[in-house]
């Protein structure tokens, strides 16, 4: 890991707090409850960033074009959760679809 992607991680990792689970909760400041609301932010370079965003990229690099990023966290998806292997890659389509399935599932 570069020096540059070691800082940024410990950054990252000094607002966290390890579930049982494996997730990493991001303690710090969130998006608030809106639409699209309770993902986890931090400030890079005087922008202001994804944090699960941000640990993909430190792990795997940029995202590629017409990817996001979906949580898969063992008990349910989780918008605080900033560790990579709970991430992965999908389509924005996929990722509505799995949105409306989980909604689902809540309210059933």
């Amino acid at each position: 890991m570069t020096d540059r992607r070691q800082r940024l991680f410990d950054k990252v990792m000094s607002r966290v707090l390890v579930l049982p689970n494996g997730c990493y909760q991001w303690l710090g400041p969130d998006s608030g409850t809106g639409r699209g609301g309770g993902y986890g932010r931090m400030c890079v370079d005087g922008a202001t960033m994804a944090v699960h965003i941000v640990m993909w990229i430190i792990r795997n690099g940029p995202i590629p074009p017409k990817k996001q990023l979906d949580h898969d966290c063992p008990g349910g998806p989780f918008r605080l959760c900033c560790n990579p292997d709970h991430l992965f890659l999908v389509t924005h389509k996929k990722n509505q679809k799995l949105r409306d399935i989980r909604r689902r599932c809540l309210t059933t």
